[in-house]
């Protein structure tokens, strides 16, 4: 009878170590997983950000038009549009993975956020190396966009976002616009001579109609007279004043987004530790009753 109980007191301790060792268990895998869900919602948020400026520049540039369907595969707004989509995958299978505690899925997505840290690492090195060169780029690359002016939509479009949002006009100012061949002062045209709306101040007659006139013959006023009309200043200079205002704000968030994404590879590793740590408890236990 004394031997009897004494097992049953045995059986007790053995049943009842492995539940109070797995109830901390659970408590810290539940804390990983909400850490994760929050993780991947507020990187949710911003792909669906990009993949919203992505469609935004398609419809506004009127991509999806009959005409201009055929073309809509060397758009490069779809970069952003794909970005923004795998973002939002990439997150879905993080959620996915914590709530299910799926190894696999974790495994996936820490080796994803793994690659996207060391790119963007890369990335950092090389522009802060290559900074001197970054302006000669910027310069060619925005002449390259104004010699094509007319011939290409995705080149206007995107001179046009840059000249409206930097109130800026040409690369340097606004005589750039010469070296194109619809703009230059020797063209036959009504365009000869002058610059697009978008260098205009007030581009739209009582905020409502555009006026794509309102440029015309801006390069041959002085510019005492073209500067109530248009903007005189050039967009490289608009970017290095823009970069110069905001270089800690740009500095903050872009290690706080890498801070993020570090933190979210370490819960990842932690939660895949815990979850292997509760399956061996679990197989422990199913042995031992």
């Amino acid at each position: 009878m004394f031997t009897e109980k004494k097992n049953k007191n045995v059986k007790l301790r053995v049943i009842s170590r492995p539940c109070s060792s797995h109830r901390p268990t659970s408590v810290r895998s539940c804390l990983l997983k909400n850490a994760l869900f929050i993780s991947n919602l507020f990187f949710t948020v911003m792909g669906l950000v990009v993949l919203g400026m992505g469609l935004w520049g398609l419809i506004t540039k009127e991509s999806f038009a009959q005409e201009r369907i055929g073309h809509i595969g060397t758009d490069p707004m779809l970069v952003f549009v794909f970005l923004g989509l795998t973002l939002c995958l990439l997150c879905l299978m993080g959620c996915v993975g914590s709530l299910r505690e799926n190894s696999c899925l974790l495994r996936l997505f820490s080796g994803a956020v793994l690659i996207l840290v060391a790119a963007q690492v890369l990335v950092a090195i090389a522009a802060y190396s290559l900074q001197d060169q970054i302006v000669p780029v910027l310069r060619s690359g925005m002449l390259m966009a104004m010699v094509r002016y007319q011939d290409d939509l995705d080149m206007r479009f995107i001179t046009d976002e840059i000249q409206m949002n930097l109130q800026c006009c040409g690369a340097d100012n606004y005589r750039d616009w010469e070296m194109n061949l619809y703009y230059n002062c020797s063209a036959p045209g009504v365009q000869a001579c002058g610059v697009p709306a978008s260098c205009c101040i007030d581009p739209l007659e009582n905020g409502t109609v555009w006026n794509s006139q309102c440029g015309v013959g801006a390069q041959q006023l002085v510019e005492f007279s073209a500067q109530s009309v248009i903007y005189l200043g050039g967009c490289l200079g608009g970017i290095a004043r823009w970069i110069e205002q905001n270089k800690q704000l740009i500095g903050i968030v872009g290690i706080a987004l890498l801070g993020v994404q570090i933190l979210t590879l370490i819960v990842t590793t932690r939660l895949l530790d815990n979850i292997q740590w509760s399956k061996a408890i679990s197989s422990q236990r199913d042995v031992e009753s």
